[in-house]
């Protein structure tokens, strides 16, 4: 069957819609927002962790004064600092 030249290719129609380079135009503030939310959620993620081992020890041993949690947290926040910046600097 032969191509009929007033019929429209669909594929050649798919790539004028789309438009060919359709993934680079993604804004930078878009970019670099989603990158540093990414981040945020990092961090978020490593101090609750920390926060929540450290109340888990303390419950274990038994504690008067919540010691491996606040030891837990403030390593925890060091090491998403840490994290953040190596990150940072890698941009």
């Amino acid at each position: 069957m032969e191509n009929i030249p007033d019929q429209p290719d669909h594929n050649q129609a798919d790539k004028s819609i789309r438009g060919e380079d359709s993934s680079k135009k993604i804004p930078e503030k878009t970019t670099s927002f989603v990158q540093f939310s990414g981040i945020a959620f990092q961090m978020l993620g490593t101090i609750g962790l920390g926060v929540y081992a450290g109340m888990k020890l303390d419950a274990w041993q038994n504690n008067r004064r919540p010691i491996w949690t606040i030891v837990l947290a403030l390593t925890a926040i060091g090491a998403s600092l840490y994290l953040f910046i190596r990150q940072l600097t890698k941009r």
